[in-house]
């Protein structure tokens, strides 16, 4: 096997802002970046016409792409309808800051779907996912919801219920891994219509956990980005760790994004650690070992 895709980095893994984050992933030898773009400088309601044109031919300067752009607003995702047109409103304007800049993808975790499909949070997730769908297919781009907080065979019916594949799939195999128990191998087959992007992670779970622990439920608590790394450094259910030594079995993973014709990022996700830079640029280093 010899992996041809394209190597990214999360630039807020290295947490030092996006200008020193850029520098640091041109540094640790990725081709492309994924930048958070919910809130802060990235905000698009903060990005003039001008910010936006200055960013794009500086990232473009350094020699990167942008793989993707983060849009998780966290909290409940789509499950709550009364939040729902804010969020949509929001997730809208990331969209077209993301291909503003030059790429067709946006990321976001949208709540765990229930199995109750008769049921109102399903139906809130479903008319929300279906608006944007239908608004990112107008432009020839995607949101991609992160795997790992249901098995991936129901994360693919309720995609299969939605009228574009403009709602698709953004595939991480260690949340799989971790959370669920799911495997990515299978999960892969499972979703290969709707990946359109990819994480690099690893991890391992080290006892059942309850998804909506990790990423929250309308009505039990909400998602908060903090709260998982917390849970994934600790080690009290699942742990993230550097990859290769964790339980995703990358061999056989990405021999199956490349089974699938996969020909999108590889995008490397650190969200633990006392040094992350060193932990992405031996990460850039193993996915490169695949490259032959």
């Amino acid at each position: 096997m010899t992996l041809n895709n394209k190597i990214g980095v999360i630039v807020d893994s290295f947490g030092i802002g996006v200008t020193e984050g850029l520098k640091k992933a041109k540094e640790v030898g990725a081709e492309g970046v994924q930048i958070y773009a919910v809130s802060g400088e990235m905000d698009p309601a903060a990005l003039t016409p001008a910010k936006r044109k200055e960013l794009r031919s500086y990232i473009e300067g350094l020699g990167l792409e942008i793989s993707a752009l983060c849009g998780d607003l966290a909290g409940h995702g789509f499950q709550d309808a009364e939040a729902n047109p804010a969020k949509i409103e929001k997730s809208k304007r990331i969209l077209d800051l993301a291909v503003e800049l030059g790429t067709p993808v946006v990321t976001t975790h949208i709540g765990i779907v229930p199995d109750d499909k008769n049921g109102r949070i399903y139906e809130s997730m479903q008319q929300a996912c279906e608006e944007l769908g239908v608004y990112a297919k107008s432009m020839n781009a995607y949101f991609a919801i992160e795997t790992g907080p249901e098995p991936a065979a129901h994360l693919k019916s309720f995609l299969d219920t939605l009228s574009t594949n403009g709602v698709s799939v953004n595939f991480d195999p260690a949340n799989m891994v971790m959370v669920t128990g799911d495997d990515p191998v299978e999960g892969v087959k499972l979703l290969k219509d709707y990946i359109v992007h990819t994480h690099v992670k690893d991890g391992r779970r080290l006892r059942p956990v309850d998804p909506r622990d990790v990423y929250g439920f309308l009505g039990y608590s909400a998602m908060d980005h903090e709260k998982i790394a917390e849970m994934a450094s600790s080690g009290a259910a699942f742990e993230e760790l550097p990859l290769g030594d964790g339980a995703v079995d990358f061999p056989a993973y990405f021999t199956a994004l490349q089974e699938i014709g996969y020909k999108g990022y590889l995008t490397i996700e650190r969200e633990v650690g006392d040094n992350p830079a060193e932990d992405i640029r031996k990460a850039v280093e193993f996915i490169r070992a695949y490259r032959g």
